[in-house]
């Protein structure tokens, strides 16, 4: 068998069906957009009926088998349908004691007799089930043509189950699709299943059914209009959607030798996030246009240029708008311009910068190495604007996009993907252009034309010395290898012997039946035969003490008599239901053989020959073959025979290093134990110098560069009002200094449109505009009064002095100016200190202190600066060292 380079999968990811919220924002997401009104509208409407759409759906839950059972006795006759409805254990069981103990018998029958009955409980309903059609809901009931009913004996046992089954699917559906407010989940479900249930069963009956149902369900809701329309309407959908034929397949419109994947069903289609299309006509208004020349910026920029760089190119625009030029000669002119070459074409090599334009302009990605050699020639010959003209006049083009279409994405669900490229072209539309540079579809494709060697079974890295049970993913990652280890389907485990060296199976096959003695696990024999030696056998099978009602206390007293031998007890073990459940159900079929190996034979694999010798076993007689083939082998008779309980003889390098306890293995306080590490005093680790220094790492140090900030720092300063873009400067470089953000609109507006008025006309300066900023109570409120004294007066130090406190001595005095007079004397205690003065004067905003800072206090204002305010609350300059 030759392998060869795999395209890659991307992580799968389980398709949400839509709702109304997920719609709504998707939809604006997609468009770079705010919801407009009324998409807002449709979000109000849905979320204030939210607890009447879960009532609905949690009465319709509670009902459900009286809804089924009314629908299925509509279309069944000659029994009783509700023995066939699938029911929990419980429920059933004190059904059948409130009801008599051959009530279950008769219903199986058809011979029960159901009364009428006024209590409350669920005899009370069971009437109603039969007192006629339609009469919960009021509705009638339309008789398709064909209609028959159903006799239950002829139909069967199995298919009734699987027909209530369905309908109670369906009604399920119908709960799904009203709690989501959406009917996407029935227009993927429900649409093309009458052809299906045609060929099983009866279209008519399922449309009487479905009628009856929503009868049904609509007359618990007889005192509740608006939630019986909503219940009626849904049913009403179900309906339509089971009447409608079965939608055909979608294809991909481009010729391709290579016809694989490229049928996609119209169920993914639906189910797929919808995605708009958008198409310049010239009877849309100026709204729906400038919509659409948008729509073509996101896709060919991969954002929208209007909103993030306030950029756009107004003569394309209006030359697109005014009918000029067609969309698709917009789209050229677009990728042919300066922007497009500056951002997609100039940073990347010329095969990536094909992949993207494969993005921008098809909406895929390279589908071929011939493709890929096809359009590189053409980059390499006659540059970008060759390359957009190839892809833009290309036949795929018109044939999805036109004249008028902008190009969109042909991800997951808007058609059939192909194999060889899947992964790379998730990557190419879930990445955007500057988070990879590296082109992956060239590199791919050259792997695939170089045979690798046959795969060892042991996961993607090929490695024998650690067990990867078959698995195609290595440890604790889910990105497999592209070029495994030079090991095959030849290559032997190495495993470890639990004994004397001497015994090894390997170099010694006659040693088989010595028991390890002291360097291996406790041997137990029939000889002394005890509840230690069963217990002994459940340990080894199942790897744990089973429960009490997971024993085979028949077996065991077999086995205490001398009926059976340990071997035939240990056969008996692994194929009970408990074992299998464990060790064969839950897994694929290598690493199952893994399992059970180890637990009946004491030992791994060697590797993928002895897999395959099992494997065939499993897949042509079952794992009741599998455990014969390993209890009955000759290996299993010459090492434990029929006295001796299996132990565990060999293990992997991996597990014997799992059950070491070395330095550096161990985490501390695992397991009690205590590890002493001999610490090097903080002095000695300080005067070494760890890494080799050059001039100019040893010239930083001179200039003592900790942080390149300390010459970035920029000074707004003041000097003339009649400059207002340097006043606005000012302005907006205060608001940062002192709330650490830039401040939103209406919150100047609302707060500091006075200050900033009074600055203008130069009534006040810059220091007393500071302190009106912090004596404001936006300030107080977010930096005073959720904080203790001392970190409030870190975060004035910061604010208006550019630095944190310089020690103890400091914040106690701000704190006693704070306890006694409060934040406001505490601000102007700051700003009309003699520092503030020398440092700042009257025009300039304070900044971040860097050079001017003593050596002491610089360490403290990087912690300061470096963390967000709300990070934590610890104390820059704590009062005392933590122990």
């Amino acid at each position: 068998m030759s392998v060869k380079a795999s395209g890659g999968s991307s992580l799968a990811r389980p398709q949400l069906y839509q709702t109304v919220a997920l719609s709504t924002i998707s939809q604006a997401e997609q468009q770079d957009r705010f919801p407009d009104t009324g998409e807002l509208g449709q979000l109000t409407a849905y979320f204030q009926s939210g607890n009447k759409r879960l009532a609905i759906a949690q009465t319709l839950a509670d009902n459900s088998d009286l809804i089924v059972s009314r629908a299925a006795n509509r279309i069944f006759t000659g029994g009783s349908p509700m023995a066939f409805l699938e029911k929990p254990p419980a429920d059933e069981e004190s059904e059948m004691a409130m009801a008599g103990v051959g009530f279950k018998k008769e219903m199986e029958l058809g011979t029960v007799t159901y009364i009428e009955s006024k209590a409350p409980g669920f005899l009370s309903n069971l009437g109603s089930i039969f007192s006629g059609s339609g009469g919960g809901g009021g509705g009638s009931v339309k008789i398709p043509a064909g209609f028959r009913p159903i006799n239950v004996s002829r139909y069967g046992p199995s298919n009734m189950q699987k027909s209530l089954r369905d309908l109670s699917w369906m009604l399920r559906y119908v709960s799904y699709a009203i709690v989501a407010g959406d009917p996407n989940i029935l227009v993927v479900n429900v649409r093309g299943l009458r052809e299906v249930i045609e060929n099983a069963c009866s279209s008519a009956a399922t449309l009487v059914a479905l009628q009856e149902m929503r009868n049904s369900a609509t007359g618990y809701f007889k005192q509740d209009a608006e939630s019986r329309e909503i219940v009626a309407e849904y049913f009403e959908i179900a309906l339509n959607e089971f009447q409608a034929s079965t939608p055909s397949d979608k294809l991909r419109q481009r010729p391709s030798a290579d016809q694989q994947g490229l049928q996609l069903p119209q169920s993914y289609f639906n189910a797929a996030e919808y995605r708009q299309k958008f198409v310049m006509k010239p009877g849309l208004s100026a709204s729906e246009k400038q919509a659409v020349v948008k729509a073509a910026y996101r896709q060919i920029f991969e954002r929208d240029i209007t909103r993030a760089y306030s950029q756009s190119i107004s003569y394309l625009e209006s030359q697109v708008k005014n009918g000029d030029i067609s969309m698709k000669e917009f789209a050229r002119r677009l990728g042919k311009s300066p922007l497009y070459r500056k951002q997609f074409f100039e940073p990347f090599i010329n095969s990536r910068a094909l992949e993207l334009a494969f993005r921008h302009f098809l909406g895929r990605g390279p589908s071929s190495r011939e493709e890929v050699q096809q359009y590189f020639s053409i980059v390499s010959k006659g540059g970008l604007s060759a390359l957009i003209d190839a892809l833009v006049d290309s036949q795929e083009y018109s044939d999805y996009f036109g004249e008028e279409t902008v190009p969109y994405l042909r991800g997951l669900g808007q058609e059939a993907q192909e194999c060889r490229n899947w992964g790379m072209q998730q990557d190419l539309f879930r990445y955007s252009a500057p988070f990879r540079k590296v082109p992956q579809f060239i590199t791919t494709y050259a792997k695939y034309d170089q045979p690798l060697p046959n795969q060892h079974v042991y996961g993607s890295g090929n490695d024998p010395l650690e067990i990867q049970f078959g698995a195609i993913f290595p440890r604790e990652t889910r990105s497999p290898s592209s070029s495994p280890s030079p090991f095959n389907k030849d290559t032997k485990r190495i495993l470890i012997h639990q004994g004397a060296a001497t015994n090894n199976q390997v170099c010694n096959p006659k040693a088989r039946g010595i028991a390890p003695g002291s360097l291996g696990p406790k041997v137990f024999k029939a000889e002394n035969l005890s509840k230690a030696t069963i217990d002994a056998c459940y340990r080894q099978v199942f790897g744990r003490a089973v429960y009490e009602g997971q024993r085979d206390t028949v077996a065991e007293t077999k086995l205490s008599n001398g009926d059976i031998t340990i071997r035939e007890f240990i056969k008996t073990l692994a194929k009970s239901e408990p074992f299998r459940k464990t060790y064969w159900m839950p897994f694929y079929v290598v690493k199952a053989i893994e399992y059970i190996h180890r637990r009946l034979l004491g030992r791994p694999t060697y590797g993928r020959k002895e897999i395959n010798k099992y494997f065939d076993i499993c897949a042509k007689q079952g794992v009741y073959a599998l455990v014969d083939a390993i209890v009955d082998s000759p290996e299993y008779s010459e090492t434990f025979g029929d006295d001796t309980v299996p132990y565990e003889r060999y293990l992997t390098p991996a597990g014997v290093q799992g059950r070491s306890f070395r330095p550096g293995t161990v985490k501390e306080g695992s397991f009690n134990i205590r590890i002493d590490r001999e610490e090097t005093p903080r002095y000695q680790e300080l005067g070494n110098v760890g890494d080799g220094r050059g001039e100019v790492d040893i010239q930083s140090r001179i200039n003592q560069g900790v942080s390149s900030k300390r010459s970035q720092t920029k000074i707004f300063k003041l000097l003339s009002l009649s400059d207002k873009v340097a006043v606005n400067n000012a302005i907006a470089a205060a608001y940062r200094q002192v709330f650490e953000r830039n401040l939103a609109p209406y919150t100047i507006q609302t707060q500091f449109t006075a200050l900033e008025s009074k600055l203008s006309n130069g009534e006040i300066n810059v220091k007393e505009f500071i302190e009106g900023l912090g004596c404001s109570d936006l300030y107080i409120k977010q930096f005073y009064t959720p904080y203790p004294n001392t970190k409030a007066i870190e975060l004035g130090t910061k604010h208006f002095l550019g630095r944190a406190p310089l020690n103890q001595k400091e914040i106690q005095t701000y704190n006693q100016i704070l306890a006694s007079q409060g934040i406001r004397a505490f601000i102007g205690a700051m700003v009309n200190s003699m520092e503030y003065l020398q440092v700042f004067g009257e025009d300039v905003v304070p900044y971040r202190r860097f050079p001017t800072l003593p050596a002491a206090n610089f360490p403290n204002t990087e912690r300061l600066y470096n963390k967000l305010t709300k990070q934590d609350k610890e104390l820059v300059v704590p009062s005392f060292k933590p122990v």
